[in-house]
């Protein structure tokens, strides 16, 4: 599945719920989410809950990124189809690269 392919299931199944709710509310929605990922990794949760976790995340960041009328297939191409977007290295060969 693309990124598209789930901004298009995303919209399909919950597109008038989120709507409804705009961006200040998806937004909250989005951080607990987050939040829910990173006690999972440092609880150390097993592959399976993680799993759930990190889909549920990129679930809610289409939700926002449909809602802001964001692409984002075609944004993280632009970004990051070339390698590091500061020196288009795959891999990055900033000097001052975060470890």
């Amino acid at each position: 599945m693309t990124l598209r392919e789930l901004q298009e299931i995303i919209q399909a199944t919950f597109g008038s719920k989120d709507a409804r709710r705009g961006v200040e509310g998806t937004f909250m929605w989005f951080m607990e989410e987050v939040g829910e990922l990173a006690a999972a990794l440092r609880a150390g949760e097993d592959r399976e809950h993680l799993r759930h976790e990190f889909a549920d995340v990129l679930a809610w960041l289409a939700t926002l990124a449909n809602i802001a009328g964001v692409d984002l297939d075609e944004a993280v191409e632009q970004l990051y189809g070339s390698g590091c977007p500061k020196c288009r290295c795959c891999p990055c060969a900033c000097v001052a690269a975060k470890p």
